[in-house]
């Protein structure tokens, strides 16, 4: 077992959402805050990064690489845990630069990460080789792993904690990479787990039993895949409608790409659920700022 390295302040507030609740015609739903977790903003990425620059240093690595779109959450939270570790960041970013630094990718800068622009290219090819110029230690799209779901096994003990008769009730969670939900799976059991794709990767199911290897069947995983849209990048106007929601009853923002969408689909009611809710609050309000048509 890896020894992660302390990059957050844990554990995370778990917040009772009782007007949203009744919105929603639950009997209680809370906020797990991991938006509040103290790093650059704050974020999921975070409990995984322990693991991964754990792994960086244990190798010897002065520089980490990681990629993702241009207001990658992930690239966002890999450059403050670089910063904060004494290591240097290169981020390589989906596209050409735009017009505005914006957003996340403002914070990236302003954390000293060195961004790389993919252009045509593929992520990967550019990853792989600026990392052999580099010799850096390259940390994978969304910070996933084997090794760094363990950030969420955490999460999913400190739930256990927090409620002391969690063993009723449902976590639902945005599914981008996979590393969340699998390791909430993992902790909390494949029936308690409800993960939102948010349109990440091409087959979210594979990817989260991909690193369940032997631990669960992936027919046993609970993937609604009704937010997705015209795709990862786009705002549709159920997310639109549950930023607002959300913050109108409860005061708490949400992100246009992954919590957005996962509360989207509990909002529409399109997947089976019981009336006791935990709702992973995995951050990402830097992210509206990069979205102007909000």
């Amino acid at each position: 077992m890896i020894t992660p390295v302390p990059l957050g302040t844990w554990p995370t507030p778990l917040e009772a959402a009782p007007r949203l609740a009744a919105r929603l015609g639950l009997a209680e739903l809370w906020f797990k805050r991991d938006d509040l977790n103290g790093l650059g903003g704050g974020g999921n990425k975070i409990r995984k990064l322990q693991y991964t620059c754990a792994q960086a240093i244990a190798v010897g690595a002065t520089t980490v690489i990681t990629s993702g779109a241009p207001q990658s959450n992930h690239a966002r939270l890999t450059a403050a845990a670089a910063a904060r570790l004494g290591l240097s960041c290169v981020l390589v970013l989906a596209g050409s630069p735009p017009e505005r630094r914006q957003g996340n990718l403002l914070l990236d800068g302003l954390a000293g990460a060195e961004i790389v622009w993919s252009g045509e290219r593929p992520l990967a090819e550019v990853v792989a080789a600026e990392a052999e110029r580099r010799s850096a230690y390259v940390i994978p799209f969304g910070g996933t792993a084997p090794a760094s779901i363990q950030g969420y096994v955490d999460c999913g003990r400190e739930l256990r904690a927090q409620l002391p008769d969690a063993d009723g009730v449902e976590v639902v969670a945005a599914l981008g990479s996979g590393g969340t939900m699998a390791g909430l799976v993992r902790e909390l059991g494949a029936q308690r787990v409800i993960g939102v794709d948010v349109g990440a990767v091409p087959d979210p199911r594979a990817t989260v039993a991909g690193l369940l290897v032997g631990e669960v069947e992936p027919d046993a995983l609970r993937i609604d895949g009704t937010q997705v849209g015209a795709g990862y990048r786009t705002l549709t106007e159920a997310v639109r409608a549950a930023l607002e929601v959300t913050a109108r009853t409860e005061g708490v923002f949400l992100d246009p790409t992954y919590t957005g969408r996962a509360m989207a689909a509990l909002l529409a009611g399109s997947f089976p659920h019981g009336d006791r809710v935990v709702f992973l609050h995995s951050g990402g309000l830097p992210g509206l700022f990069g979205h102007p048509e909000l």
